[in-house]
């Protein structure tokens, strides 16, 4: 297979072949069409791309997915190596507002909540899609579920989710 990339913006685009039926050349080699497929887009984009998610359950997940990285809740490659703050004998109090510790912490509650509102049912599939960015597929097969069901609670999880960030 051959892969051809090219940098477009912030999208990295590759260019995979797709083979076509019936259509051969003369040499009986079967000639193949490409696709330029976008490797950065969330499986929740590529949803709304094709119109499966209205842009209220997309503004839903997208919010649900910038608190969950916010709250840098994601998977650690390595070790932290972020050098703890010392406390200072002279001055005692609240940390500053600007403080980056205390806007991960309110995002983390901000996902919580949102999870908590989703419910336990509807929570798995939102975390697999929007946070994990798992296809539909893979999603369904984890959660053990019937080909097609996914996209149904997908989109009742992002309905009460909306509800709960009072989008419109």
């Amino acid at each position: 297979m051959v892969q051809t990339m090219a940098k477009s913006g912030s999208r990295i685009l590759v260019e995979r072949p797709l083979p076509t039926q019936g259509d051969v050349k003369a040499t009986g080699k079967k000639r193949a069409r490409s696709v330029t497929v976008n490797l950065a887009e969330s499986p929740l984009g590529w949803l709304k791309a094709r119109g499966l998610i209205t842009d209220r359950q997309f503004d839903a997940g997208e919010q649900l997915r910038v608190d969950w990285e916010r709250a840098q809740l994601g998977p650690r490659v390595t070790m932290c190596w972020d050098a703890a703050a010392a406390p200072s004998r002279t001055a005692r109090g609240a940390p500053a507002a600007n403080d980056p510790l205390i806007h991960q912490l309110s995002a983390r509650d901000r996902f919580d909540a949102a999870v908590a509102a989703a419910g336990p049912g509807l929570s798995d599939i939102l975390w697999r899609i929007v946070c994990a960015g798992e296809g539909m597929r893979d999603a369904e097969q984890a959660l053990g579920w019937p080909a097609r069901a996914g996209k149904l609670v997908l989109t009742l999880a992002l309905d009460r989710l909306a509800d709960h960030y009072r989008l419109r």
